[in-house]
């Protein structure tokens, strides 16, 4: 039993951790604003895994990660997180706390989804690690012309950090040592959240894994046309049919070209974040404050390859077709993610922030896939269980990729602890990082 300030809250041993699970954080009418849970008295058993967004069925991303949809209940009251602590953890012990902000494209996902499981790196690094679930899509990331809000998927966001820093003492937690770690849409939400003024009170550092940087700006035409094609979604529309309009609204972002391979997404001069001609300067007023550990894969775009019979014709050419597909995930990955990160990381040290950036280059010998978006997950997060055979990791052997693993849980887990990454690093040749000077 644990008897943080929220109320009293049970959870339940699984093997080498403990897990409290579906805690709500937060509650909102649908297209509000989130508002905190109120305190209760009586105990809340924190047993049940915490529902999904109400979202479609992305059938590629099930065959490459091995998800199945429906895999956890759909719901609307979707603001919940899950905890999960080593299995001996000490009353007066305070362990560091890493914050999970699941990927998805802002439209898909869960926090609690088994591919996330983070079961290994707590058990191996003794942190405490705290899963959120936030909303989606139409449900949580489009403004409209009508009133709606934008960015109520990073309001959702914040009240779980703010939930966190309240409460995650009682946990076994230290307060003052929160880091936020995030993939893709979720490495994107953490750049944007540490844009918020309260950011430095709520955590400490940042991991920002393979965010879409490349593709946050400019986006407003894209927004608004979007906003406008969302309008007939009303409070009372039933959920499923928001989930249906949501691929129609995402159509129409198809004429904005690259932007529109993530049309949600957060939405500036929107409530909590600045004006888009303001954000290098919110970001710099955190920097300081805010220690970053930020990468991407070396292959980004090949997680999208099968899906393109142009690209797969291409491979296909004799000669010169593996050659010519490298060129274009080359020009791809960089546009989308790799010019971007090392432009945020260099300002981040311009403006007196510590930063070391990654470039993540495993892969299973001989996939299709590479080094490709997402290849970072089955090394940090999920089992064996989860990820043995699964499209993204077809080839490996899973005990290289347990090892390579645990090299990488380690050294996110020494950064979430505060320690010094020295000036430059490397797993094997499966990771290189090196800290960003201000020049």
């Amino acid at each position: 039993m644990f008897h943080p300030p929220c109320g009293p809250v049970s959870g339940w041993r699984d093997g080498e951790v403990i897990r409290a699970t579906g805690i709500p954080y937060a509650r909102a009418p649908r297209f509000q604003p989130p508002a905190p849970v109120p305190d209760w008295t009586t105990e809340f058993s924190a047993t049940s895994l915490s529902p999904a967004c109400p979202q479609a069925p992305v059938p590629f991303l099930d065959d490459v990660l091995g998800t199945r949809y429906g895999e956890l209940p759909g719901s609307e009251d979707c603001q919940n997180l899950s905890i999960t602590l080593p299995g001996d953890v000490r009353p007066d012990e305070k362990l560091p706390v890493m914050v999970w902000i699941h990927g998805g494209s802002y439209t898909s996902g869960s926090g609690d989804l088994a591919i996330f499981d983070p079961a290994r790196l707590v058990a191996e690094n003794r942190v405490i690690v705290v899963s959120v679930t936030y909303r989606l899509g139409l449900f949580g990331f489009l403004a409209t012309g009508n009133g709606r809000p934008a960015n109520l998927g990073l309001l959702d966001q914040l009240e779980a950090f703010r939930w966190v820093r309240r409460n995650i003492a009682a946990f076994g937690g230290d307060p003052d040592r929160v880091t936020a770690f995030g993939q893709s849409a979720g490495g994107d939400a953490i750049a944007h959240l540490m844009a918020v003024p309260e950011a430095p009170a709520l955590f400490r550092r940042a991991i920002i894994q393979s965010a879409p940087l490349g593709i946050a700006r400019g986006r407003t035409r894209m927004n608004r046309a979007m906003g406008i094609a969302a309008e007939s979604v009303t409070e009372q529309t039933p959920a499923m049919e928001v989930v249906e309009r949501e691929a129609h609204v995402a159509q129409v972002a198809r004429k904005f070209g690259l932007l529109a391979a993530m049309p949600f997404g957060t939405q500036y001069g929107h409530h909590p974040l600045p004006a888009e001609k303001d954000i290098e300067a919110a970001w710099n007023g955190a920097a300081p404050h805010i220690e970053v550990l930020i990468g991407h894969t070396s292959e980004e775009a090949r997680l999208f390859l099968p899906r393109s019979p142009l690209l797969m014709r291409l491979r296909s050419l004799p000669g010169v077709g593996p050659g010519a597909v490298r060129a274009v995930d080359w020009v791809v990955t960089q546009a989308v993610y790799g010019r971007a990160t090392r432009r945020f990381a260099r300002r981040h040290a311009r403006a007196g922030g510590r930063v070391h950036r990654y470039v993540l280059d495993w892969h299973a010998p001989g996939n299709i896939f590479g080094a490709a978006h997402t290849i970072d997950l089955p090394l940090l997060l999920g089992t064996r269980e989860t990820w043995d055979g699964v499209g993204l990791i077809a080839g490996a052997d899973w005990a290289q990729v347990d090892m390579t693993g645990r090299a990488v849980r380690a050294l996110w887990s020494s950064f979430a602890r505060g320690e010094d990454l020295g000036g430059a690093g490397a797993i094997d040749d499966a990771l290189h990082y090196r800290r960003v000077g201000d020049q």
